[in-house]
């Protein structure tokens, strides 16, 4: 459902782009608009393990010094069947964690320290599987896609807003005020909509990978208010990388959040034990 959801999307988002490209610069300005969006994206894709580490002060720690969180990682990579990825920690007291890496080959995961005092082995397995998940499904990849989609429909709308749309669009100030405002917002709404429907699919591949949904559950409910009483200083342009939402204020549950609502997040991994969620 998760992955059907994202597919119906990510066609939405590549129509709004054909509509809005075709109405203010034509096919083949759309096409160049595109181009252009994918070559920023890609570059941060292609890069995103080195930048973001390094935004974060990310340490690599190796199977000498890298503890229980090595050895979970570890664990999780053999019972996936995947190549073992870097492991890092970063030095912060806000508990959190994310994944990143352009493929499963060039994969890292972080976690902070503040994690790896809160959580319990088992509870930290759910998370690291969560964060592996992400890699194993290519999230990093759909989320570039989307960015780069949602990006070239932006530069679509400030090409509308210095230039005007196309010829014959000009007297109609209503399609101006589409291509410039309304269709920016459409296409954020619609990233974060992909993102939150990646989380939701992490959650439940990761719940099979570490074998007890429960474990991630409990993690959630933890990070969940660990996160509230100890913000992280990240960057909102990072933000949707982390399995919880590290900004002040992150408990928004409105469709400008690029996680979902934590109560269905955990209800949902309850269900996969119970047949229901507890309440």
């Amino acid at each position: 459902m998760n992955t059907m959801k994202t597919v119906v999307l990510m066609v939405a988002l590549t129509v709004l782009l054909v509509f809005i490209g075709g109405a203010v610069a034509g096919r083949q300005g759309m096409i160049i608009t595109f181009g252009l969006a994918m070559a920023m994206n890609l570059v941060s894709y292609w890069f995103s393990d080195k930048i973001v580490l390094k935004m974060y002060k990310a340490q690599e720690v190796t199977e000498a010094d890298g503890g229980v969180l090595y050895a979970v990682t570890r664990d999780l990579a053999m019972k996936a069947n995947m190549p073992m990825p870097k492991v890092y920690v970063i030095p912060s007291d806000a508990p959190n964690a994310f994944a990143t890496g352009r493929n499963p080959s060039h994969a890292a995961v972080a976690a902070t320290q503040g994690i790896l005092r809160l959580l319990t082995r088992e509870e930290l397995t759910g998370v690291m599987a969560h964060e592996m998940s992400h890699v194993r499904n290519r999230d990093i990849l759909i989320g570039t896609v989307a960015a780069a989609i949602a990006g070239a429909i932006s530069m679509l709308a400030h090409f509308a807003f210095f230039f005007g749309g196309r010829r014959d669009d000009r007297g109609n100030p209503m399609v101006a005020l589409a291509m410039m405002i309304v269709a920016p917002m459409a296409a954020g709404l619609i990233q974060m909509a992909i993102s939150r429907s990646r989380e939701y699919q992490a959650d439940a591949t990761g719940a099979r990978l570490c074998g007890n949904p429960l474990w991630l559950a409990s993690a959630l409910k933890k990070l969940h208010l660990g996160a509230q009483r100890v913000p992280m200083d990240a960057s909102p342009a990072t933000a949707h990388m982390f399995i919880v939402n590290p900004l002040r204020g992150g408990g928004m549950t409105s469709w400008f959040s690029t996680h979902p609502p934590m109560e269905e997040r955990v209800a949902r991994l309850e269900s996969m034990v119970y047949g229901q969620a507890i309440r």
